[in-house]
Order: C-alpha cells, then structure tokens, then sequence
C-alpha cells in the first residue's frame, strides 16, 4: 500500500506509539492523519485532524467511522496495560483489558471494513506485541489479550481479503513508552520511532506479520518449543 496520499486513522493518537505513528505518516506524505484518542484536546501534533475516540464505547466508535469516511488505512494502536495476572489480579481490569484490545480493536474493524472497502481496499494495521506468544507473570491480562488480538488478526485478514484490504499484525517487544518507563525504567528498549518505522514499511510492502524486533523475532521462535514465560532484560545484564 502506498502511504503517499493515504487517508489513516491512529487510535490512541495523542502519545508514545500513536502519536508516532501519526508523526511519520504526515512525513510520508499522506494526505491526511485522524489522529484519535479518548481525550482529543491533548492532541498537540500540527498537521493532523484530532478525533474524540474511546474503542469501547460503541456510539464513539461509529461517530468515528462517519467522520473518517475517506479513510483508507486503519491502526488499531489504543491500549491500556494495567499490571494484572489472572489468579488473583482485579477481574475488572482484566475485563478492561481484553474490553480494549480484543473488543476494542473488532468493534473498530467492524466498522472500518465497509470504509475501507468502498475506498479501494486499504489497509488495516494491529498493534501486538511479543506477548502475543509469550506469557509474563505480573501481567498475564495483556498477554491474554494480546494473544486474543493476534488470532483476531489472523482471521479478520482472512474474513477481508475478498474485498482487497491487507490486515497486518506488528510484533515487537519492550518499547521506550511512558508507561513501559514508569514500568520498568531500566529494561532494554526499543526506540518508539524505530518500530513505527519498521511497521510503515512492512504496510507499503504488503507484510501481513511485521516483526519489527529481536524481541518478536525471538517469541516467534519460542512458539516451537515448550512454553515460556517473557524475561525483561535489564541494563545492569547487558
């Protein structure tokens, strides 16, 4: 997919990845950015359209698709992690969490699709994650979901690919975002532009599992063995 005079919408638009994502569309050349989020006013990016967006609420959902009729590519970026196992974590953050990523993340596609289709097919991008293949204990939810979310993918790209949309997943492990620092600060991480970048590319060459890092790369792997949990690496072991 040529990005050059593309039309996309970025949940989860207003910092860290998304705003990213947002960033290095507009210089790639397209033609216009919906930059959405649950709280619009902190959209502080020049060049882009800010959109109230919150991926649970069904009415904002569809609001969304009206305004964004033209839109040509979708990534479904809007997250929550809330550090929660699934023995003795808060159910309702559990819920929460699969609430965003799973249902969040369909609700979106579902009412993307027929926006995407009119307007030539496009293109639909999820942001994963290793722990889509890897558990991790202290925050097994998010492994829940995201694994929830790549199977989702997985089948959705089967489900649209009569109507020409590609539907990628991107894979990566720990990034330098503002909850990953609060998190755990002296973990080795990615640059949030350098992933932003590898997963633009793998749209403009048609990827369908972009593996953005030695992270992803390593879980994919790992999928052949028995399962393991997710170890953060730190400064100190480096």
């Amino acid at each position: 997919m040529h990005l050059r005079g593309a039309t996309a919408l970025v949940t989860g638009a207003n910092r860290d990845l998304g705003r990213h994502f947002a960033e290095e569309l507009l210089r790639r050349g397209a033609a216009k950015v919906y930059a959405a989020a649950r709280r619009p006013e902190l959209v502080d990016l020049p060049g882009v359209e800010a959109l109230p967006l919150d991926v649970t609420d069904p009415a904002s959902v569809e609001a969304a698709a009206a305004v964004a009729g033209d839109a040509t590519l979708l990534i479904n970026n809007a997250g929550v992690s809330h550090g929660v196992n699934l023995v003795d974590g808060d159910l309702a953050k559990i819920r929460a969490t699969l609430d965003v990523h799973l249902y969040g993340t369909l609700a979106m596609i579902r009412a993307f699709a027929p926006v995407l289709g009119a307007n030539g097919g496009g293109a639909i991008l999820n942001v994963l994650s290793n722990l889509s293949w890897l558990s991790y204990d202290g925050n097994n939810a998010y492994a829940v979901a995201k694994a929830a979310e790549w199977s989702l993918t997985n089948g959705v790209r089967l489900e649209l690919a009569g109507q020409g949309t590609l539907v990628s997943g991107l894979v990566f492990g720990p990034t330098a975002t503002e909850t990953m620092r609060a998190h755990a600060g002296d973990a080795v991480m990615n640059d949030p532009a350098d992933i932003v970048r590898a997963a633009l590319d793998g749209i403009e060459t048609g990827t369908v599992e972009i593996i953005a890092d030695r992270f992803g790369a390593d879980a994919k792997a790992a999928l052949s063995g028995e399962p393991r949990g997710f170890v953060l690496e730190t400064l100190s072991r480096t």
